[in-house]
């Protein structure tokens, strides 16, 4: 898998309508989850993309502290349902907290977790906090990396 890390204008707009399409796939239609996911946030994120070949089979959405929480943070993170079980996850997980490290010159980064994935991030050094919630649905928990 090949990394790319763009800021919004740095997109073009077959790349833009990738994430986008490959977003709604995965949150929308596979998690079965009526959300609006084009929110307006995309303009100041970062976006981290893992391509195999013209295929988009990772992605992730970066944002400076004060964006979208307090803190740094990684959201929309997800890896194609056909490309799942090849570690493109911790790949892309990588990519996106040496992205924020990089960009944002940040050591904090704050996720909103499936619970289901609570493992999986603990695995690159999240630590849960808070109470389990519920968002569009779907029990999630704050997580942070310091």
């Amino acid at each position: 898998m090949e990394i790319e890390v763009k800021n919004f204008e740095e997109l073009s707009s077959k790349e833009l309508y990738k994430a986008l399409q490959l977003r709604s796939e995965v949150f929308v239609v596979e998690q079965d989850c009526v959300y609006q996911d084009i929110d307006g946030k995309d303009e100041r994120a970062l976006h981290v993309m893992g391509w195999e070949n013209d295929i988009l089979v990772a992605y992730t959405r970066c944002f400076q502290a004060g964006d979208y929480f307090d803190e740094a943070s990684i959201g929309r993170i997800l890896v194609r349902e056909n490309y799942r079980k090849l570690g493109y996850g911790h790949e892309i997980t990588k990519a996106s907290i040496e992205a924020v490290k990089t960009k944002y010159k940040a050591d904090t980064i704050k996720i909103s977790a499936q619970i289901y994935l609570v493992i999986f991030y603990e695995s690159h050094g999240f630590k849960t906090f808070g109470d389990r919630y519920l968002e569009d649905g779907i029990p999630h928990i704050a997580m942070v990396r310091a």
